[in-house]
């Protein structure tokens, strides 16, 4: 088989392209393979604004090149002379060769091993591999997640989830948009204030979603969240995180454990021991904190950690009528504990009851967006942060927004 065929047969050439020229650079160990279309072909072309379809004649051409994937440690590209065609209305149209990718420069394959590469690794990182511009990655990327999240369809999203995370240090964030059943992230808005959420309720119903199809949102006690659900989505019933309620106990403990530490040296060094779950605590940290249980002390801390656990084991309840018979108890021994951070975190729950209440109904929680939140902040860290709250997005989007880029680039799902 002559040579020319078996790269044809490689990268999928099909009649009227041919490979006519394979030359090869040794300087700068560069393959180039040259394309070209037989004499006297027609070409498809559909314009759906002016309603024109069909085949069409060519009118000239413009040489055109695409970088294409290394040939072994040799960068490969693709040169062709690329058909210009005219249309019945007088028009002129370049013609987009199969193998031509999303962006100028670059074929289908190319771009899918990168949006691969990019889930991996940092956007720098993955540069300097290729020898391509960090500027010229992000545009793809951004061009990629632009498009195919235009063809979204949200109609069958009815259980979202919502939280913030930080794009960097101080008080920059971003909320992301979550649909809990299927682990996917559908927004991601700049800061965390209702207006993030009105956000969200525009760009979801762009996307066919209707505000009274989502039953149930999960988010913590945040103000603004809380708002911002009311306004835009009138028939959800609110979830409050279970996680964040416990955040909010355990650091109720904690203000009890660093008042008491100061009159009993026991408690030294032992914040993590009253913020762990038992089975979570090493076999030396559960022998110091029995030592610390048997002391006889009588100590606040001690208490304050069996409020906790007590909290912990109402979720363990067999029905709704259960679950909110305990809630009570566990909010009258709270209030009369005489330990003021645990009064005030279940006065805090008292004024969020239902949406407490409702973890039985619904049984949504933030855990999953917690489990994304960390998959974007270990990339964040090996990036060493983002230099705009664009690029942290494309990233977001690109590791846990779940996007099939199949639909505009057949390549993509090659190197799973």
């Amino acid at each position: 088989m002559e040579i020319g065929k078996l790269f044809e047969m490689a990268l999928s050439i099909q009649d009227p392209w041919y490979v006519k020229e394979l030359t090869f650079n040794d300087e700068n160990r560069q393959l180039n393979i040259h394309i070209d279309f037989k004499r006297g072909s027609k070409f498809y072309y559909q314009d759906d604004d002016n309603k024109q379809e069909g085949y069409f004649p060519v009118h000239d051409t413009v040489e055109k090149s695409w970088r294409h994937l290394n040939f072994f440690e040799h960068e490969c590209y693709l040169y062709c002379r690329t058909p210009r065609i005219k249309l019945p209305d007088g028009s002129v149209r370049l013609v987009s060769p199969p193998w031509s990718g999303v962006n100028s420069g670059f074929t289908l394959l190319f771009e899918a091993l990168i949006l691969e590469l990019c889930r991996h690794m940092p956007v720098a990182t993955v540069g300097k591999l290729i020898g391509e511009s960090d500027d010229k990655l992000w545009r793809i990327l951004g061009k990629y997640i632009q498009e195919v999240k235009g063809q979204e369809d949200y109609s069958e999203v009815s259980k979202v989830g919502v939280d913030e995370t930080s794009r960097a240090k101080g008080h920059d964030y971003i909320s992301l948009f979550v649909d809990l059943e299927k682990k996917r992230t559908l927004f991601i808005a700049d800061g965390k204030d209702s207006q993030t959420v009105a956000a969200f309720a525009r760009d979801f119903e762009s996307h066919k979603g209707k505000p009274e199809q989502i039953s149930d949102v999960s988010c913590d006690m945040s103000p603004a969240f809380i708002k911002g659900v009311r306004d835009c989505f009138p028939v959800a019933e609110i979830t409050f995180d279970r996680f964040h309620i416990l955040k909010i106990i355990n650091e109720a403990v904690d203000k009890v454990r660093r008042e008491e530490v100061k009159l009993h040296s026991i408690l030294t060094g032992t914040r993590y021991i009253f913020l762990k779950n038992n089975d979570n605590l090493t076999n030396k940290q559960k022998e110091q904190l029995s030592e610390i249980k048997l002391s006889k002390l009588n100590l606040k801390t001690v208490r304050a950690l069996h409020i906790r656990e007590a909290f912990q084991s109402i979720y363990q309840s067999a029905t709704i009528h259960e679950f909110e018979i305990l809630l009570k108890k566990w909010f009258w021994w709270a209030t009369h504990s005489r330990l003021e951070p645990l009064r005030e975190a279940a006065h805090t729950i008292k004024r969020h009851w239902q949406g407490v209440i409702n973890w039985k109904r619904s049984r949504i929680s933030n855990g999953l967006l917690e489990g994304l939140n960390s998959l974007i902040q270990a990339a964040k860290s090996k990036a060493r942060g983002y230099s705009s709250s664009k690029n942290f997005k494309i990233i977001a989007y690109l590791i846990t927004g779940k996007l099939d880029f199949g639909k505009i680039n057949p390549a993509c799902g090659m190197f799973n």
